[in-house]
């Protein structure tokens, strides 16, 4: 039985977070460039985004480039801008329903990209099967500096009190507001870490590790994902017990 058919449709993730790690060492292994590892990645972004939407979860959000990678060299830095731009292909929004949109320091990015960001962002804000999110120059730690910052102007301006400020209002005030925290995060590639992707939002996140690079993750290996993160028991600092007696109480 294959894992998409082990999947429990009433229970799937309603938000998938995914550290897509690998382009590189896949590419190097067959003797290509980086460049075209990172080319057969968005091949996989196609996959898996009409993957989600086929199984039924709601928010998919991508990281795609972290504020550390402009360290990169300047030829690879630019050749993923260009892959960025070649990705955002509308046809694909919009034959599965999708709406996409953005989160980062858009102000470092080139105007050709931000342009493509906000034109695809309007064109498909009224599809509503998925919202596929693309994390582009964004790191966690930048992302909570500049809430940060918005917060203090607004306590200085009078809009807001210093002990109004809680856990609800600063992930009102976080660039993913608009969608809830992930439930499920994957990281593929072998490595076992967050880089600085999703800190506040994924604290209480199932995490999924898989040796698996990127460019070879395909459907099946979603579904694994899934079907894992089905057979856990989420207890948000409960015991089991608890969980256990709110179960039988909700029937």
């Amino acid at each position: 039985m294959s894992y998409r058919e082990q999947i429990d449709l009433s229970r799937v993730p309603r938000h998938i977070a995914i550290i897509m790690d690998g382009n590189g060492r896949w590419a190097l292994q067959r003797g290509l460039t980086r460049n075209m590892g990172h080319q057969e990645g968005v091949e996989t972004v196609k996959k898996i985004t009409e993957e989600c939407v086929s199984i039924g979860v709601k928010y998919l959000t991508l990281y795609t480039f972290s504020t550390e990678n402009w360290n990169r060299p300047k030829s690879e830095v630019t050749a993923l801008m260009g892959l960025v731009l070649s990705s955002l292909e509308e046809e694909i929004f919009i034959k599965n329903n999708v709406r996409f949109r953005m989160i980062g320091d858009s102000s470092r990015l080139p105007k050709t990209i931000l342009d493509r960001i906000n034109i695809t962002a309007e064109h498909t804000a009224r599809n509503s099967a998925m919202t596929m999110t693309i994390a582009m120059s964004y790191s966690s730690r930048w992302e909570i500096v500049e809430t940060t910052k918005h917060l203090a102007n607004q306590v200085k301006s009078g809009i807001l009190r210093a002990d109004e400020i809680n856990e609800e209002v600063i992930s009102e005030n976080l660039a993913t507001s608009y969608m809830p925290d992930p439930d499920l995060l994957i990281r593929t590639g072998g490595e076992m870490r967050l880089s600085n992707y999703l800190l506040w939002q994924c604290a209480y996140s199932e995490l999924y590790f898989c040796e698996t690079y990127w460019p070879d993750f395909d459907g099946e290996c979603l579904c694994k994902a899934v079907v894992d993160y089905q057979n856990r028991e989420r207890r948000y600092g409960q015991t089991s017990e608890q969980i256990q007696n709110k179960k039988h109480s909700e029937c």
